[in-house]
């Protein structure tokens, strides 16, 4: 696996995930990184990563605290401010911690592996301050020490200035100084006999020496005293915050924890920087679509694939052509999902081989003084002895650095041996007679890297199912080299030659009317998309305008529902307090203002009905199948949709002839028999039949009410009286009801 790795150039991913690692012990952990033991572990990983991807975390403030808790592990005393730099450090994991503990299912676990580390933390606030020294309230001795020191330093600085001041001629400059850790005056070099004290230390120009006067040396040395009893105490302090950060027991889960959710968000910085996509693993099959090689920048995408029918792809073409960008984008595909991190395809289903072989270049082979063909024949019995139906192989140039004739034979039989132990496959070739053996051998796909022979140059798209072809006698046409030599070279090339040569372009010209094919079924598949795409967002906006509607309607319903209980209320009390008579005639006001349209009356579009040809706004025109309600069933072509009827247009040649208002009056009842209702009963029906009678057109109408006390018939005329739907009103002739029947014209 390690020669795998390096002739994949695996390092460079390892670099790039480096480079996005946040801390050092990440970073350290980055350029580590390979294939996990198990499929298990790479699944972990990649749904870890996955998670990072979702939700974007960052460790600032962490750094590598391995140094310290070594140092401190050995019994060292850490400086103040490499412990506090460790309590940051902890602080900023505790902080995330918190963060992520919510946060899917891998950060979440991963996140509770980290501590809270509260003792060492609480400790390293009490006892050091921002810059890492120690605090006055450390300990009680501490306080105590450095409460004593305030005093004794302003008291020797006292006695020398009243010394400084007796003796002034004897003074250089009237300036207290330290040196060797005691307080000094600078007296004149000619005066040092004159002041009793120590010389500790003289000028440049010896003119000036730094005494310290007889009289100080009591209070300096109290001085150094307490100075040494300070630096014990705090070095007392720093050995228990040491001691602490190496004893605590959460520490190496913490670390641990961290550089997996450093290496997680490296992995997730790079799969959205690459445009990396999460794989899915299925044994035996290798998928990948728009495939490109990660470390070559605008590389062109292609589609890979090997399969239980198809499991070696033999891939031949010109040199130079992107054959050896190919073996690497799928090698380092299937390293990069083996190790837990996503993959250069736009989508891409691996198998987690258990071995991976490569053979591309001859670097090694140069170093250990072996020839290129020797080396070549040695990976190629290193796979027939290992490789199995879990194995990967990847070979450039097989057969190559030998007599073509044997090094195809050579190469045929490692082909028909690879087969059978079930291994997968991608080898490239130069060798012809291989090309019509993979023709014609199950299990085995020709493919090959195109070239642009009007521009003499590769385009670097696989195109499988095909062998590749030389186009040496092609591009010397093309490049103008003699006719007669090329036609000499094709007869040097043999019937056999020939014979190849003919297939490939029979091949090829198949597959270039295939292509044509395929392109025309996706230019209609695309054409059918876009339609079916309008249609859906023109679904989308009819449904977002009916459920503006609906709600506008909804509202509008609750408004007049509390106006009609109002004015109802309104009523009953007016026919408490006036009578029923006015209460009544309000009340069928009421009614009016707040009518339904009669049963059955729906408002269209006139001349609407099935087997209609209309217009339909932004579709073109289409027929009506189906009427429901206020909508039309229309259909175009070969798809049916629903549309308001209020939206569509009848087409002129299409509209129906006559009225179908005619037919609606015909089958009205004019007559309406009002005998044995109370008056009450007698003005509502009255009220909806008129309306009734409006809808179809129907007038006159004959009101069938009787003679007797005459109060129903007083009362309906009141009511016609007042209704602005009626133009006039009389008795019907004595043959016909005379006084008992009301004769209604409307408007």
């Amino acid at each position: 696996m390690r020669d795998a790795l390096e002739a994949l150039e695996f390092h460079r991913v390892r670099q790039a995930l480096a480079e996005r690692a946040s801390t050092l012990m990440g970073q350290e952990a980055a350029l580590r990184v390979g294939p996990k033991a198990s499929l298990e572990e790479a699944l972990a990983q990649q749904a870890t990563v996955a998670e990072a991807v979702a939700y974007s975390y960052r460790l600032g403030g962490i750094r590598d605290l391995r140094p310290a808790l070594a140092a401190a592990q050995e019994g060292r005393r850490l400086e103040g401010i490499d412990l506090l730099g460790a309590a940051h450090s902890l602080e900023a994991a505790t902080e995330l911690k918190h963060e992520l503990l919510e946060i899917g299912e891998r950060l979440s676990a991963l996140a509770a592996r980290i501590g809270e580390h509260t003792l060492f933390r609480r400790r390293v606030r009490e006892c050091l301050d921002d810059g890492g020294n120690v605090r006055d309230s450390a300990s009680p001795r501490l306080r105590e020490i450095r409460s004593s020191l305030g005093p004794l330093r302003a008291r020797i600085q006292e006695r020398l200035y009243s010394i400084m001041d007796r003796q002034p001629s004897a003074i250089q400059d009237r300036l207290i100084t330290i040196r060797r850790d005691r307080y000094v005056i600078p007296v004149k070099a000619s005066f040092q006999n004159q002041l009793p004290g120590i010389v500790l230390d003289q000028s440049d120009s010896g003119l000036t020496v730094f005494m310290e006067p007889a009289s100080i040396v009591p209070l300096n040395n109290q001085l150094a005293s307490l100075r040494l009893e300070e630096e014990a105490e705090v070095n007392r302090i720093l050995f228990e915050l040491s001691s602490l950060l190496a004893g605590d027991p959460e520490l190496p889960a913490t670390l641990e924890a961290l550089v997996e959710l450093d290496l997680a968000r490296a992995a997730a910085n790079l799969a959205q920087d690459w445009g990396l996509s999460r794989p899915r693993f299925e044994r035996g099959t290798y998928r990948l679509v728009q495939a490109r090689h990660p470390l070559i920048q605008g590389a062109v995408a292609n589609d890979i694939e090997l399969t239980d029918e198809h499991r070696i792809l033999l891939l031949t073409g010109p040199n130079m052509g992107g054959k050896t960008a190919l073996l690497k984008t799928l090698g380092l595909a299937v390293l990069m999902a083996q190790s837990g991190l996503f993959v250069a395809a736009q989508s891409a289903v691996l198998d987690f081989p258990t071995q991976l072989f490569v053979d591309i270049g001859d670097e090694q082979s140069l170093q250990e003084s072996l020839s290129t063909f020797a080396a070549h024949l040695l990976r190629l019995k290193e796979v027939l002895e290992h490789a199995d139906a879990q194995s990967l192989v990847l070979i450039d140039e097989l057969g190559s650095g030998t007599d073509p004739e044997e090094g195809a034979a050579l190469s045929q039989a490692f082909l028909e041996r690879l087969l059978a132990l079930g291994a997968r496959g991608l080898i490239t070739t130069h060798l012809t007679p291989l090309k019509a053996f993979a023709q014609e051998q199950p299990g085995i796909r020709n493919a090959s890297m195109r070239f642009d022979l009007e521009n003499l140059r590769p385009t670097y798209r696989l195109t499988v199912g095909s062998p590749g072809r030389s186009y040496a006698l092609s591009i010397a046409r093309r490049l103008g080299f003699p006719a007669e030599g090329v036609k000499r070279a094709e007869e040097l090339l043999g019937p056999e030659g020939g014979r190849v040569e003919r297939l490939l372009a029979a091949l090829e010209a198949e597959r270039e009317a295939a292509r044509t094919e395929r392109e025309k079924a996706a230019a209609a598949t695309r054409e059918a998309e876009a339609l079916r795409q309008k249609l859906e967002e023109r679904l989308g906006e009819l449904e977002a305008q009916r459920e503006k509607l609906l709600e506008e309607a909804r509202t509008q319903a609750e408004r007049v529902v509390l106006e009609a209980q109002q004015q109802v209320r309104q009523a009953r009390e007016k026919a408490r307090v006036q009578g029923q008579g006015q209460a009544l005639q309000d009340l069928l006001q009421l009614r009016s203002r707040y009518r339904k349209p009669p049963k059955g009356q729906i408002p269209t579009q006139p001349n609407l009905q099935v087997g209609a040809v209309v217009d339909v706004p932004e579709y073109g025109k289409g027929s009506i199948v189906e009427i429901r309600g206020a909508e039309a069933v229309v259909q175009m072509g070969a798809v049916r949709m629903s549309f308001p009827l209020s939206s569509l247009k009848p087409k002129e040649e299409d509209k129906p002839k006559g009225s179908g208002s005619s037919r609606q009056r015909s089958s009205f009842d004019t007559e309406l028999n009002l005998r044995g209702l109370s008056v009450e009963e007698a003005l509502i029906a009255v009220d909806d039949y008129i309306e009734e009678a409006r809808a179809v057109g129907a007038t006159p109408l004959r009101l069938l009410h009787g003679k007797g006390t005459g109060a129903l018939r007083n009362a309906l005329r009141e009511a016609l009286k007042r209704d602005k739907r009626v133009q006039s009103f009389h008795d019907a002739v004595p043959y016909e009801g005379g006084h008992g029947v009301t004769v209604v014209h409307l408007k």
